[in-house]
């Protein structure tokens, strides 16, 4: 498994950005996958989840913002970032695992993981 994210970028606070989490190898489809993210000078967060059989779970932070969701045909798992705010500038990472088929929150739990994806929230 080799996850890649891409859709970072600066934007806007109340903007939108798209990110995108692409494995090149074999299929993620039973994969729990999730997002997180870095702020500078704070510890990796969990953002979003969301397991092989669709179920999702937010941050409250996030609820009613961001979007995750899955295209197991592209072997792709997007986030979907609107209304977003300065709090949100961060390093993005996405995660992945089979061992527990439920996302869970924790970053131990998840046994691959991507390069990060920067997102600048600016005023």
């Amino acid at each position: 498994v080799e996850l890649v994210e891409s859709g970072g970028g600066l934007v806007q606070a109340g903007g939108s950005l798209r990110l995108s989490c692409a494995n090149s190898g074999r299929t993620l489809a039973n994969y729990a996958m999730a997002w997180f993210r870095q702020p500078p000078g704070k510890e990796r967060q969990f953002v979003a989840g969301i397991s092989s059989s669709g179920t999702t779970k937010y941050a409250d932070s996030v609820k009613g913002r961001f979007t995750i969701s899955r295209d197991n045909a592209e072997n792709t798992v997007f986030l979907q970032m609107n209304s977003l705010k300065l709090e949100d500038t961060a390093v993005y990472y996405c995660a992945a695992d089979q061992r527990w088929g439920i996302v869970t929150t924790l970053t131990d739990n998840y046994f691959y993981w991507g390069q990060g994806t920067q997102v600048t929230v600016s005023s």
